[in-house]
């Protein structure tokens, strides 16, 4: 292969190793072989246009149209001329694609969907930067600027996740353009003529001092140490140096920037950030609208799902297996009979503009009717839409409970059972102390978790000082819980999250559940429900009464009848009757910019998500051909450590098997197969030495004796003969003489060597050469093949 065919290639794959970093941030994940299809194109005509030759601005022009026409065929067949040609509502297609492609960047937490906006951007973008790449490292042959780019595109990847890419991902970059330098470095050295290559290496037959039959040279295994040293130092240091917990690999403690300290912002990772920019929209949007036989209606919370996980960083919804909606759902966990519970029904309509996975419910709901695609997580009693399943323009019917406790009852709830109280009590090591401390003060005096939750409840919503501002940032971890707590302004995340969170420190199981309020009551006895109805709320597990809801944020929402003496009066909207008339309808059909609202765009990044790509649609259990898939897997992965026993042991039953092979081509395989034996039990080669030597070398290192000495100068004398004899005699018993040669090395070693021997033998470095010589070998029969057609084609080409 040439210098710059393996500069092309290198940039090709360092390119895409820093574009890895990229991966986590959309899901699924498929963008990338589109843009390594791309580029690969871009790749190409470049090495043509080198080839030929063209000048290098030529050569950059003619990939920057192979790109082009490459993009618009993938992207915007239908505007184009002829499917791949780029005319003007090509461009303007394009720019609407980037536009709603930067909407949604900033609309989804990750991992965001993989809508068309995005990957035009993720495509474009990565196929922009390998051009770049390409262009610095092949036409100009400068591989050191090149990482610029890739350092510009694995930058991108990290802020967007928040600062942590992973280090898999940092080092798979750094690999990448470690190639590209080591690639480079080659071409430089290749043009001063043949490469000295140090010492002969004894275990290879045919290397050569000269260095030019060796796959590998001297400065290429420097270069190469010098990097996975780097690497070493770059990914240990960060973690020993004070002040740097994360280095290039991510912050641990998932903080941003922000405040006194330490900050406590967290980055757009928490699946609830899309709710401020929700309430500070300067116009509120209808998203869906219902009628309802409840009789109050301020308690009924539209709940879309709950977060049940705090890492410290943010609140997730737990990976949790989702199932069909069943008829008639679960009885409530934790609900008792003697509650007092009264049955509601609702009718709703979702406007045409809003498009989300998760369907808006009351909780707890005892009956879904809706059509479609719809999947039934049974924790957190959620209905999630199946196969882009989505609740636009959706219309349904939900059969809940409204559950009213008295504080008698709360007062007097037992102990939630052992798995429950394991699972919803959990808090990161690194929670500050005063969260704690501070609960424990506002709690101070309450004999029981009811009277602790009404008074953290009652100390957010009036008594603390708290002021609610949808202008402070947003943040949910546990510095930021802190910092709320001692700034005392925010919105109903900071309220939701950090009640939940010192709750869960005061042994209350928790969790906080994202969705609507109930919405606004209009004049034709519907009720309308807005953007800025958007709201997260805490709950909390009361056995007997089941998960509960509590309202901290101040001026929002409704304070439970059961947290206060005098119980609400709410707005009766008159009996339920499904509607199909304009009245039932959204009375503003909501922009497109309204579409996707931060309850279930964001929630994308739950745990459920994960459960919806890999539930089966039909509900009757895993796909067979997926646990086929899966098992096959495992057993090839656990098959690789065995490969160089089972490659062993056929070249050895090849060796020393029955054949057709003439008498001295059987007596030089028995020879190699003894040498090779030798070798596995820790003897290298020596193919210096006559067979006579080389017998006797093998008897004195290997310390054999007996029939096993006597049996490796026998073969030796069959092979001199063979070598050298004029008409040499068929030899017999060559495999029983290999057989006791064999037992006798495995007699003399110790355990660790006979191990060694049987399951990583060296003589399999054999594989290693022979695999490497064959490629080198069709790669010069395609250079030279491709040479003499290019050789035919130039002149044709330049005299036309």
């Amino acid at each position: 292969m040439s210098g710059r065919a393996r500069l092309t290639l290198a940039a090709w794959g360092a390119t895409l190793m820093a574009s890895g970093a990229l991966l986590p941030l959309v899901k699924p994940a498929t963008w990338i072989f589109t843009a390594a299809f791309v580029l690969a194109l871009v790749s190409g005509v470049g090495t043509l246009a080198r080839r030929a030759p063209l000048a290098q601005p030529l050569t950059l022009l003619a990939q920057l149209a192979v790109a082009l026409l490459a993009l618009t065929a993938i992207f915007a067949r239908e505007q184009a001329i002829l499917w791949f040609l780029p005319g003007p509502q090509v461009f303007t297609h394009a720019a609407d694609l980037f536009a709603a492609g930067a909407e949604d960047v900033g609309r989804y937490a990750i991992p965001a969907p993989d809508t068309e906006g995005i990957r035009i951007m993720l495509v474009g973008g990565v196929v922009a930067i390998g051009l770049m790449v390409d262009t610095l490292a092949v036409s100009f042959r400068k591989a050191a600027p090149a990482g610029l780019p890739l350092l510009a595109l694995y930058s991108v990847a990290a802020g967007l996740s928040g600062g942590g890419a992973g280090w898999l991902w940092f080092l798979l970059a750094a690999s990448g353009y470690l190639l590209l330098l080591l690639a480079e470095g080659r071409d430089r050295l290749s043009q001063w003529g043949r490469v000295f290559g140090g010492a002969q290496r004894s275990a290879r037959p045919g290397s050569s001092v000269a260095g030019g039959g060796g796959p590998t040279f001297a400065p290429a295994r420097t270069g190469r140490r010098i990097g996975a040293v780097a690497m070493g130092v770059a990914m240990v240091v960060p973690f020993a140096l004070p002040g740097f917990t994360g280095g290039l690999i991510g912050n641990g403690d998932g903080e941003g920037t922000g405040g006194e300290g330490r900050g406590g912002t967290i980055s757009a990772v928490n699946p609830l950030v899309s709710l401020q920019d929700n309430l500070r929209q300067p116009e509120d949007r209808e998203v869906l609208r219902y009628r309802t036989n409840a009789r109050d209606t301020s308690g009924l919370y539209l709940r879309l799902v709950a977060l049940d996980q705090f890492d410290g960083t943010s609140w997730k919804s737990s990976a949790r297996p989702i199932e069909a909606v069943p008829k008639q759902l679960p009885w409530p966990d934790g609900l008792s009979q003697s509650v007092r519970i009264t049955e509601v029904t609702s009718n709703f309509v979702a406007s045409e503009g809003y498009e989300q996975k998760w369907l808006p419910m009351p909780y707890p709901a005892g009956r879904v009717d809706i059509d479609g695609r719809w999947r039934y997580e049974p924790a957190g009693r959620m209905l999630v839409g199946d196969d882009k399943q989505t609740t636009k323009g959706a219309r349904y019917t939900v059969s809940s409970l409204d559950v009213q406790p008295t504080s008698e009852q709360l007062a007097a709830a037992g102990d939630a059972p052992e798995k429950l109280l394991r699972e919803y009590t959990k808090i990161p090591a690194s929670l500050p102390a005063d969260v704690k401390a501070t609960a424990l003060q506002v709690t101070k005096g309450a004999r029981n978790d009811y009277e602790q939750a009404v008074k953290l409840q009652e100390w957010f919503a009036r008594d603390g000082g708290f002021r609610y501002d949808v202008d402070v940032e947003s943040g949910t971890g546990v510095q930021a819980i802190s910092r709320f707590l001692k700034d005392k302004e925010g919105f109903c995340v900071h309220f939701s999250f950090s009640m939940a969170a010192m709750a869960r420190s005061l042994g209350i199981p928790a969790r906080v559940a994202v969705g609507f309020m109930p919405g606004t009551t209009q004049t034709d006895g519907s009720v309308s429900v807005g953007i800025r109805d958007a709201h997260a709320w805490p709950e909390l597990y009361f056995e007997g009464a089941g998960w509960t809801r509590f309202e901290p944020t101040p001026s929002r929402g409704s304070t439970p009848s059961y947290t206060q003496d005098n119980t609400p009066s709410g707005t009766a909207t008159g009996p339920a009757q499904p509607e199909q008339s304009a009245s039932a309808q959204p009375s503003a059909a909501p922009s497109a910019s309204a579409s996707c609202t931060p309850q279930e765009r964001r929630l994308g990044d739950c745990g459920p998500e994960e459960a919806v790509a890999g539930a089966d649609s039909s509900g009757g259990g895993p796909n067979p051909l997926t646990v086929v898939l899966i098992v096959v897997g495992v057993l090839a992965v656990l098959a690789i450590p065995l490969f160089p026993l089972l490659w062993r042991t056929r070249i050895r039953a090849r060796r020393l098997g029955p054949g057709g092979a003439a008498a001295g081509a059987r007596t030089l395989a028995v020879w190699q197969e003894i040498l090779d034996t030798a070798w596995d039990y820790g003897i290298e080669p020596d193919e210096s030495q006559t067979p006579r030597r080389t017998a006797a070398r093998i008897v004195r290192l290997g310390e054999l004796g007996g029939e096993a000495a006597d049996a490796v100068h026998r073969v030796a004398r069959a092979v001199e003969e063979a070598l050298y004899a004029p008409n040499p005699r068929p030899a017999s018993g060559l495999a029983e003489e290999a057989a006791r040669i064999r037992a006798g090395f495995h007699a003399s070693a110790d355990r660790g060597t006979r191990l060694r021997a049987l399951l990583a033998p060296r003589s399999a470095a054999r594989l290693r050469w022979s695999t490497a010589a064959r490629w080198s070998e069709t790669t010069t029969r395609w250079s030279i093949q491709r040479e003499a057609l290019l050789t035919r084609a130039i002149p044709r080409l330049r005299r036309n």
